[in-house]
């Protein structure tokens, strides 16, 4: 009796484990958006090397990119719930901030950034 109790217990457990995984899966890619761009200079060409501050406006936690060769920057696993700002700065030039909202419904958002003249 006691063998069948646990074999029973076993099959409720593995027959339900793949549904688990699978809303799990989809749950958590739901929860995830995007925002990537290019920076560039105030006569259009790419900026390598510019750092570029993502903020949580709800935290004001910062995380940074340093652009690629292209002047290509990307940020992943941001939460779709919370907006955040972003902005770019290379060697006393530095963007505008721009934001990035909640209400922004997109999965992979772009946002390019354009540096100012130095003053």
């Amino acid at each position: 009796m006691r063998r069948v109790v646990l074999t029973l217990v076993a099959v409720f457990l593995l027959a339900g484990a793949p549904a688990g995984f699978a809303q799990g899966k989809k749950k958590g890619e739901e929860q995830n958006r995007s925002v990537k761009g290019t920076v560039t200079a105030a006569d259009d060409q790419a900026v390598t090397g510019a750092v570029v501050q993502l903020k949580n406006t709800k935290t004001l936690q910062i995380r940074s990119f340093i652009t690629k060769s292209d002047g290509s920057y990307y940020f992943l696993g941001l939460s779709p719930d919370i907006d955040y700002e972003l902005r770019a700065d290379y060697q006393g030039a530095s963007s505008g901030t721009k934001p990035l909202s909640s209400f922004d419904s997109r999965k992979e958002a772009i946002i390019n950034l354009k540096l100012n003249s130095k003053k």
